[in-house]
């Protein structure tokens, strides 16, 4: 599979129009050009922790089919207790974008995918607003099972399971990766800040940039964050070089 083509200026803009309109901007104008669209990128900010996340370089045959073998039957922590299945992840195994949730809950468990409940619905809105689609990106969690009653990992499941996120991001390479909810953040740069001060600045992980925003599982219960999620995935497009302007 390909990776995205982030070289193209011109992307559809319904996905976009549909997805600000959810919002509740009202009175949407005209497209304009895309350089007057675009947000000046945030310069990168220092992430409160002792010591930078490394991902060491894995060996020539490593790859993502060997990395989901690694977990075929896991019983590494207490989450495979009660799972129906294991969630490894889904999308482009090339893509320049990356998103990173917390783990699976209900429906994630039942169909083996991470995001396809109603968050996920609503982030693959996120990505069509992008001018992207889900096969163009790869979609992974920090904990690949699902914890009781959707109740957050605990510390010592994340330090078990987060080792081949770690591996699945060094196979995949991406350009840049966001980080979805509290949760993820705090594990992915081994920090206590929360969200809310870290979402809309770039961080950096291993080399890769990461931008922090909000779990869309909050933003159907806080409707009036989608407009700063929004915010920030513009300037993830930014990076990216992708940009909205009129067919």
């Amino acid at each position: 599979m390909r990776r995205m083509n982030s070289s193209d200026p011109r992307v559809p803009i319904k996905a976009t129009l549909r997805y600000l309109q959810d919002l509740g901007v009202p009175d949407l104008p005209r497209p304009r050009a895309v350089e007057e669209l675009a947000i000046p990128m945030v310069d990168p900010v220092p992430v409160n922790s002792p010591e930078p996340i490394s991902i060491k370089v894995m060996p020539q045959t490593e790859s993502l089919a060997s990395i989901q073998a690694d977990l075929v039957n896991c019983q590494r922590c207490q989450l495979a207790a009660g799972r129906t299945n294991i969630v490894f992840g889904v999308g482009n195994p090339q893509a320049d974008l990356m998103f990173i949730g917390e783990g699976p809950g209900r429906d994630e468990d039942s169909q083996g995918e991470p995001f396809v409940g109603r968050a996920g619905q609503l982030l693959t809105k996120m990505i069509q607003a992008m001018g992207l689609k889900r096969e163009d990106v790869y979609i992974a969690n920090i904990v690949k099972c699902r914890p009781p009653n959707n109740r957050n990992p605990e510390p010592d499941e994340m330090a078990t399971c987060s080792p081949f996120l770690l591996r699945q991001i060094q196979v995949i390479q991406p350009k840049m990766m966001v980080c979805l909810g509290s949760i993820a953040v705090k594990s992915l740069l081994q920090t206590s800040m929360g969200i809310t001060r870290l979402r809309g600045q770039f961080h950096e992980v291993a080399g890769i940039q990461v931008m922090p925003t909000f779990h869309p599982a909050y933003l159907l219960r806080n409707a009036e964050k989608k407009k700063e999620a929004w915010e920030d995935l513009q300037k993830v497009m930014k990076e990216l070089g992708l940009g909205v302007s009129p067919r």
